[in-house]
């Protein structure tokens, strides 16, 4: 059982869909049972949305964009920031609750408040600092004025890895442009969703400009609110299958969209590389997150006269992991998401393995109650095993020599996916080539995690479309108006 301070959180969290700006039960009272993945327990059952909940949520949020884009700015953003405060003062209940039904430790899942509160704060700084521009027309014959405005009603994805930075990544610009959403978090992990919009709602949130909808049918009650003609923008995080279907329905609509989908990380390692900082480095970009991350390190493309010292240095490094639920004292992994990833990366580290790979530590699921899998590290990966064309998600570490710049930058790009690489070198010309080279949205130079509210994260390629965060991530929420007028000397 759950101790006292955990089954007061929980009891704490809303389990009803948020429309209109009322808590209110899913029609004919549908449920959905949300799991801690460490232990295999239901730890809530909450509203499941039908079709007929989705288009509600969707009218709510039609109702209320007039009003919500014709807000100050300044309101917009002190908003955020007052949500920005009331995270900081809740931030371990946040974590806690992200702990338990995703199972990562409690350290790293503080680390995603502090994370996802940026976003509050980035964008409620961005929201007055929206712009346009007025000047002559090159002819002298009128004024051109280029003003920007909020695009509209959203629908955002959000997904189970990072249940809060998805969802405030993708609420605060939306907000912060003067749009209204309706967000449907992922099945498996939508409770701090739930605990978030009840923050907001604390911070003053006005009706109807932010409803979520939790649901065990998916894409059943998602493809009506896309393909409504009053929807128009739709962002999505998560798989490049499940994007790409869903850009076929946004297509109907022509909708904006933002899509931040699959990777296949490489991770560089030079000859002339630190190799502390880069095993340090190795390990922040692989397993943070249980390496469920889509900016987690795939493929370790390390030259060969530092392979085996570098798979040896990360091994030992490994070795001393503790595995057990994110709560108890010195946990590192906790568990994965649910059975199928326990079996994906079963499945590629013995495809690898059988091919010629190295074992060099764990390889095995561990037994339950929950789903844990060994952290792994695996050497002299060959060609052509699995492992290097699909994305791993879970704590597994593939090593693969190599032994030039050209041979890197190849191993590097074969893949159709770019969200972003790293890459270690002591190097600056080399740094400077390789940012020139390889075919990626993202990039970590000597670091191993890129991510921050301040920067565009988005990919090349089947990694997706648009960016979030950064001064471009409030652009994705706006729509651009160009006006002529007469010049006033005419």
């Amino acid at each position: 059982m759950t101790d006292d301070r955990e089954s007061t959180l929980l009891a704490d969290v809303p389990d009803r869909l948020f429309i209109g700006g009322e808590w209110r039960a899913a029609e004919g009272g549908a449920t959905l049972t949300v799991q801690d993945p460490a232990t295999g327990r239901t730890v809530r059952t909450i509203a499941s949305a039908s079709v007929a909940d989705g288009t509600a949520a969707l009218d709510a949020a039609v109702d209320a964009f007039p009003a919500w884009a014709a807000t100050p700015a300044r309101e917009r953003g002190e908003l955020l920031r007052r949500a920005f405060d009331l995270l900081q003062q809740r931030k371990e209940d946040f974590a806690l609750l992200m702990t338990i039904e995703m199972g990562k430790p409690l350290a790293e899942a503080r680390g995603e408040v502090a994370y996802g509160g940026e976003f509050l704060r980035w964008f409620g700084e961005e929201a007055p600092r929206i712009q346009g521009r007025y000047g002559p027309n090159p002819e002298g014959t009128g004024r051109m004025i280029v003003s920007q405005h909020p695009v509209g009603p959203c629908f955002l994805i959000t997904p189970w890895n990072f249940p809060l930075a998805m969802a405030t990544r993708k609420i605060a610009p939306a907000l912060a442009a003067g749009c209204t959403v309706v967000v449907k978090p992922a099945e498996l992990t939508p409770l701090t969703t739930l605990y978030f919009v009840k923050l907001l709602e604390d911070a003053g949130l006005p009706a109807g400009v932010v409803n979520v909808i939790t649901t065990s049918t998916s894409g059943a009650v998602s493809e009506p609110i896309i393909r409504d003609p009053r929807l128009r923008k739709l962002s999505f995080t998560g798989s490049t299958p499940v994007g790409q279907k869903l850009l076929e329905q946004a297509a109907g609509g022509v909708l904006r969209t933002s899509m931040e989908l699959g990777g296949n990380a490489p991770f560089v390692v030079f000859d002339d590389a630190d190799l502390d900082k880069a095993v340090d480095g190795a390990i922040a970009a692989k397993f943070r997150n249980i390496g469920q991350a889509c900016t987690a390190a795939n493929r370790f493309i390390v030259h060969r006269s530092v392979a085996d010292e570098f798979a040896r240095r990360v091994t030992e490094r490994v070795r001393s992991f503790g595995i057990g639920r994110g709560t108890e004292e010195g946990v590192t992994i906790g568990p994965l998401i649910d059975d199928r990833a326990v079996a994906k990366a079963s499945q590629l580290v013995e495809d690898a393995v059988s091919r010629g790979a190295e074992l060099r530590t764990g390889g095995s699921a561990v037994d339950g109650p929950g789903t844990f899998y060994q952290p792994t590290v695996i050497a002299n990966v060959r060609a052509g095993s699995d492992i290097l064309r699909e994305e791993i998600f879970g704590p597994v570490l593939a090593i693969v020599p190599f032994d030039d710049e050209d041979d890197a930058v190849r191993l590097a790009n074969d893949t159709e996916y770019g969200l972003v690489s790293y890459v270690y070198t002591e190097s600056l010309a080399r740094g400077q080539r390789m940012i020139e080279r390889l075919e990626t949205g993202m990039m970590g130079l000597n670091v191993g995690v890129v991510s921050n509210a301040a920067a565009p994260f988005g990919g090349w390629k089947l990694s997706g479309l648009g960016r979030e965060g950064g001064a471009e991530g409030i652009h994705e929420y706006l729509q651009t108006k160009y006006t002529l007028t007469p010049s006033p000397f005419a």
